[in-house]
């Protein structure tokens, strides 16, 4: 048969949005057929939870680098929008494919789709290839010695490394072969992914490079630069010690597999990769919680919370905290941060996690969906999972009892007040108490450069007194 009369695969991009180490598109180029490319924006059908505001334009910003690179390869990116249960279907049938190539997700409407998809496929006799690309293993291929899922961190892990080291990234193709039909296309700008007016994403392109190179480019930053810092100073805001890869492996322009033998091959300290490593181990724990608890955004892990006494949730303080003005340094820098780049120091997320949920005594779920909404990284399963940690609700969780004390977590770890002057431009010209404790000065604190010149505001709950009835709350939970 001629290569022309070679029926076309179709690959199916959707958290994978690279060429290299992508296994569903390394499989389709080596088997030598003509390929349709496709992303399918998909707001509305099963597998669907809208992507945030800032998730919106970095999947812009990613998809236009993924087609840029897929065109010098010799193919081009095909754009729909609608329900992926529909629409895979449909472009299977317009092209004729009879092989579709997919990487696997996890949150139980993705699997579900995929299922009717695969399902839709199948009838069809399209033969469908499905591989592990986002994860180190596939959820519940890790479980205890009597075959449950682990409930606890620490012996997870240690279980997923007793498996080995994960295997080695493929290359990206060379050249790709591009099915030579008239297959129709979205325009990317016509997907509506970029704000316009207004046009707040400003800190976001100051702060970030969206796509492949620019995965990459941070990866090795952060090997050479922060890796050999980052147990000693991971926890400091200020230091900027922190990989910053979450958002790139959230949409997938890294793998965790690249991430974990580039670390490897690095020349830092064993125990300092090890450190690091945890964290990717994080990430596979999450995911393996996600798959037992299919809700993990909107119910509590552990059902006795449901019973917890919240406050009004149309309490006016939410709009303070989200803000960032709640009178609380530490709190409102880590929340103007947030606004600003779509990301926030991990410590610093869980001081202000913990403050909404513990001292306001807010629903978890309402923190859960304004970082959904305003992380560049915001991801299913680590999103949920970590509000859950801070809430006591979730697996392996911080005990309800741990309510941190932002004051003491901004003396401790940004005892000069970097980070706080940073993005607290009222305060800038403190130091100590008077930086970390404001309310304590008895001064006026005239905004200087908060941008609308507003007095920098007291605090809008007090911490001892906070404390006190958010553990009464608990404790007329548990009666």
């Amino acid at each position: 048969m001629a290569a022309a009369d070679v029926a076309p695969g179709l690959v199916w991009f959707r958290d994978d949005l690279r060429v290299s180490d992508h296994p569903a598109l390394h499989a389709a180029a080596t088997s030598g057929a003509p390929l349709v490319l496709l992303y399918v924006l998909d707001d509305s059908g099963i597998a669907a939870r809208r992507l945030g505001a800032a998730s919106r334009w970095w999947l812009h910003l990613s998809l236009q680098a993924l087609g840029a690179s897929l065109e010098k390869r010799g193919a081009r990116l095909v754009l729909r929008t609608g329900r992926a249960e529909e629409v895979v279907p449909a472009v299977l049938r317009e092209t004729g494919a009879r092989h579709l190539y997919l990487n696997r997700r996890y949150a139980v409407g993705e699997r579900r789709q995929d299922e009717e998809v695969g399902a839709a496929a199948e009838g069809a006799r399209v033969a469908v290839h499905l591989f592990t690309g986002s994860l180190l293993h596939e959820p519940g291929e890790v479980h205890t010695g009597e075959g449950e899922p682990f409930a606890v961190f620490t012996p997870f892990f240690r279980a997923l490394t007793r498996q080995g080291e994960p295997r080695s990234p493929y290359p990206a193709p060379s050249q790709l072969h591009g099915a030579d039909m008239p297959v129709r296309s979205e325009r990317l700008d016509d997907l509506g992914l970029l704000p316009v007016s207004p046009d707040w994403a400003g800190g976001l392109r100051e702060t970030w490079t969206a796509g492949e190179k620019g995965a990459h480019r941070r990866l090795e930053e952060f090997v050479h630069d922060r890796l050999p810092r980052y147990a000693e100073e991971r926890d400091l805001p200020a230091a900027e010690a922190s990989s910053r890869l979450s958002p790139h492996l959230k949409f997938g322009e890294l793998s965790p597999y690249q991430v974990w033998h580039r670390v490897r091959r690095s020349e830092a300290s064993g125990a300092v990769k090890e450190k690091f490593l945890t964290e990717l181990g994080w990430r596979e724990f999450d995911y393996d919680l996600l798959a037992t608890h299919a809700h993990l955004d909107t119910e509590n892990v552990h059902r006795g919370f449901d019973r917890f006494p919240w406050a009004d949730p149309a309490d006016a303080r939410i709009r303070a905290w989200q803000r960032g003005r709640t009178g609380i340094p530490l709190v409102d820098a880590g929340m103007r941060q947030l606004w600003h780049t779509g990301w926030m120091h991990n410590r610093v997320r869980m001081v202000t996690a913990s403050f909404l949920i513990k001292n306001l005594r807010l629903d978890w779920r309402i923190g859960e969906q304004w970082f959904w909404d305003t992380l560049v990284d915001a991801d299913p399963a680590n999103n949920a999972a970590q509000w859950q940690w801070v809430a006591g609700s979730g697996a392996d969780a911080a005990p309800f009892f741990r309510i941190v004390n932002p004051v003491t977590q901004a003396t401790k770890f940004d005892p000069t007040g970097e980070y706080i002057r940073r993005w607290v431009p009222e305060l800038r010209g403190r130091s100590g108490k008077a930086l970390h404790e404001p309310w304590t000065s008895g001064e006026d604190l005239l905004g200087q450069a908060d941008g609308g010149g507003k007095p920098y505001p007291p605090p809008i709950v007090d911490l001892k007194h906070s404390r006190a009835e958010a553990l009464e709350a608990f404790e007329r939970m548990r009666r």
